[in-house]
C-alpha cells in the first residue's frame, strides 16, 4: 500500500474517533451506569459525566487510526476485481482484522475508563495504578474476547466511492440497528470489566456473564443502556464515516498537490 494512503487512514481515522468519542463521552457514561451491577443511581447518577474522560481522550486517536490502518492494509492484501462478488466477504474480513488490532488498545482504554465511570470519585491514573497492581497487564485485558466479539459482528465501512453525507447516514441507520441487537454483549462486556478481582465475572467468560445478568435481571438487565447507547452509536456513525470520508479525502487531494 502506498505511503499517502497509510497516512491519510490513520490521520483522518484518528481525527474522526476523537471527535466522536469526547462529544459523545456523556451518553457513555450514562450507558456505563444503567449497566453496572450496582444500578445507575449508585453508579454516579447524572454526577461527574465527564469521569473516565481522560483514559478515551488517550486512547481514542491510535485506536481509530490502528482500525482504519489494518482495515485499509487487509484490503490492498486481499485485492480483487471491483467487481467482484467476493468483495462483500473481503470488506468484513478487513474490518474484522481491523477490530482485532484496535481491541489491543480499544480495550485497556475501555476498562480504566468504565472503572472511572461508575467511581467518579477515583482519579482516572489512580485506577489504571491500582489495575496493574492488583491484576498485572491481564488486568487491562478484561472483557477482550466480549469487546472484539461485539464490534466484529458490525463493524463494516463503505468504498471511498460513495459520498460523505451517504457513508454518514447510512453509518447512522446501521450503527442504530447494530446497537440494540448486540448490547447483550455490551452488558457481558461492562459486567466483566467492572466485576472485582477474582470473582467468577472477572474470569471473562462471556456466556457465563450474559446468564448471571438473566438470572439476576432477566430481559431488562441484557438490554440495560440500549437507548443511550442506540443514539451513542447513530451519532456516532453519522459522524465517525462522514468525518473519516471527508479527512481521507482532503488530505489525499493535498498530497496530489503537494510536489
Amino acid at each position: 500500500m502506498d505511503r499517502p494512503g497509510f497516512t491519510a487512514s490513520l490521520v483522518a481515522g484518528g481525527v474522526a474517533g476523537v471527535s466522536v468519542d469526547l462529544i459523545l463521552f456523556p451518553l457513555d457514561t450514562i450507558k456505563t451506569r444503567l449497566q453496572s451491577p450496582q444500578g445507575f443511581n449508585k453508579a454516579g447518577g447524572f454526577r461527574g459525566i465527564y469521569a473516565g474522560v481522560p483514559s478515551t481522550a488517550i486512547g481514542s486517536f491510535p485506536n481509530a487510526a490502528a482500525f482504519f490502518i489494518t482495515y485499509d492494509y487487509v484490503k490492498w492484501l486481499l485485492h480483487t476485481d471491483s467487481s467482484s462478488h467476493l468483495t462483500p466477504v473481503k470488506h468484513m474480513l478487513a474490518a474484522s482484522a481491523g477490530e482485532v488490532v484496535a481491541c489491543l488498545i480499544r480495550v485497556p482504554s475501555e476498562v480504566v475508563k468504565q472503572r472511572a465511570q461508575v467511581s467518579a470519585s477515583s482519579r482516572t491514573f489512580q485506577i489504571f495504578s491500582n489495575i496493574l497492581y492488583q491484576e498485572g497487564i491481564p488486568g487491562l485485558y478484561r472483557g477482550y474476547k466480549s469487546t472484539v466479539l461485539r464490534e466484529a459482528l458490525w463493524s463494516w465501512r463503505q468504498d471511498r466511492v460513495v459520498e460523505s453525507w451517504q457513508s454518514a447516514v447510512c453509518g447512522a441507520f446501521a450503527g442504530g440497528f447494530a446497537a440494540v441487537v448486540t448490547t447483550p454483549l455490551d452488558v457481558a462486556k461492562t459486567r466483566i470489566m467492572l466485576a472485582k478481582a477474582g470473582s467468577s465475572a472477572a474470569g471473562g467468560n462471556v456466556l457465563s456473564a450474559l446468564h448471571g445478568v438473566w438470572r439476576a435481571q432477566g430481559l431488562p438487565g441484557l438490554f440495560a443502556g440500549v437507548f443511550p447507547r442506540m443514539a451513542a452509536i447513530s451519532l456516532g456513525g453519522f459522524i465517525f464515516l462522514g468525518a473519516y470520508d471527508q479527512t481521507h479525502s482532503l488530505l489525499l487531494e493535498l498530497g496530489r498537490e503537494s510536489p
